[in-house]
């Protein structure tokens, strides 16, 4: 469990969220008093498929992973959020609950903001409405995407793929994560990732260490990630406010 606490001079700027940084200074002052500061720790569930949410998470750093986990325990990813968005979009889009479970990929923080401020927020409709309804179907295209990806495509643009989101929400081209969790997260055995990354590794795209990946050329890894990629990350460049990342 994440430990919460309001806002204060040695916390991180909540407009470290690109979401929150967008919103008119009427808006943001508006509910300032009412962000709380979590830690998303590595592996950290948020909510689990069927909870009733009790509060969105905007978040400054970090990646949280939804995913959809099935009666025989296999599970995949079928959507990734950073401090583009946010997570618990079922407290304003009427559901109360989601199918999928929210877990943490890479340890950061966020403000959460309650179920109550949120809709008090939605019925005024002004730009925190406007940006997360943006955001809603930003993460439709990434979830449908996704499925056609898993549907059509190889394990090697599958994990090229998830590398370039990945890197997309973080400072660095250093990601700490394990083999098995990025199998976890494709849905796919730890042995099948580690031959895709042992070629990638040979063909000088990443370097591999103890629980870590680092990309040694994203210029070439984003020469042999599918379509998919440019798809969903164009339309976040057109839907939300700021930059999802670069295509450098």
């Amino acid at each position: 469990m994440s430990k919460s606490k309001t806002p204060s001079s040695s916390s991180p700027d909540p407009k470290l969220n690109r979401m929150l940084a967008s919103l008119p200074a009427s808006e943001y002052e508006r509910i300032l008093t009412d962000l709380q500061l979590v830690e998303m720790p590595l592996g950290w569930t948020i909510s689990e498929s069927g909870d009733h949410v009790n509060y969105l998470h905007f978040p400054t750093s970090g990646i949280v992973s939804l995913i959809y986990s099935l009666e025989d325990g296999s599970s995949s990813e079928t959507a990734l959020v950073g401090n583009e968005g946010m997570v618990g979009i079922s407290i304003f889009m009427g559901g109360d609950s989601m199918p999928t479970s929210t877990e943490v990929q890479s340890a950061g923080q966020a403000y959460r903001l309650s179920r109550k401020i949120m809709k008090r927020e939605f019925s005024l409709g002004g730009q925190l409405q406007h940006v997360a309804l943006l955001f809603t179907q930003a993460m439709i295209a990434q979830t449908s995407q996704t499925a056609v990806c898993n549907q059509h495509h190889s394990l090697d643009q599958k994990v090229c793929r998830w590398l370039l989101m990945t890197l997309d929400r973080t400072d660095s081209n250093q990601l700490k994560v394990t083999q098995e969790m990025i199998g976890h997260l494709l849905g796919v055995r730890r042995e099948s990732v580690t031959q895709v990354l042992g070629q990638l590794q040979m063909d000088h795209l990443l370097d591999r260490g103890r629980g870590r990946i680092t990309v040694l050329d994203r210029t070439k890894l984003e020469e042999r990630v599918c379509e998919c990629y440019a798809v969903v990350h164009d339309e976040y460049e057109r839907l939300l406010p700021g930059k999802s990342g670069s295509k450098n």
